[in-house]
């Protein structure tokens, strides 16, 4: 299942559109009003299925998941100085980058592939195809890559 992530152009807050092949919204993304990051997750219906939420005064960054009400896991970003790297509390996965930090790996804990993350170059917006294997993962994939590009956002603010 491929996801098309794109970022609206003129939003205050963080806002994101989330397309299947057939260019259908499958997921919207809508920033609120925070100390932090706060991404809420909506479904095709307008229904809220899960947040992705910064947690602040962290000496790195750091963001929780939800689905729902029930936390899922956190994501943090480890100190390095190459490739990023992130340390991951979710389904025993793992997150492997590049230098450029604009491909993403998303593994299980055995190193087999959950989904494949490009950053689309030439964009207006930050734009990220998901190429997720098995479509029951394709919301926790989408948690991940929100938070790995919140945290690529307050680096560069």
């Amino acid at each position: 299942m491929k996801l098309l992530f794109k970022q609206r152009l003129f939003s205050w807050f963080d806002s994101y559109d989330i397309f299947n092949e057939a260019g259908e919204t499958v997921y919207t993304v809508k920033g609120q009003l925070a100390w932090g990051h706060c991404l809420k997750i909506y479904d095709a219906r307008g229904v809220e299925i899960g947040t992705v939420k910064e947690r602040i005064f962290t000496w790195l960054p750091k963001f929780e998941m939800y689905l729902g009400e029930r936390y899922v896991g956190c994501i943090s970003k480890e100190f390095t100085f190459f490739r990023p790297k992130y340390n991951i509390d979710c389904n025993g996965w793992q997150v492997e980058g590049d230098w450029f930090e604009w491909d993403y790996h998303i593994l299980n804990s055995a190193g087999i592939p959950i989904a494949n993350v490009s950053k689309e170059l030439w964009n207006w917006t930050d734009t990220y195809t998901i190429d997720v294997h098995n479509p029951q993962d394709a919301l926790c994939a989408l948690m991940l890559v929100l938070a790995i590009d919140a945290e690529k956002c307050s680096r560069n603010d």
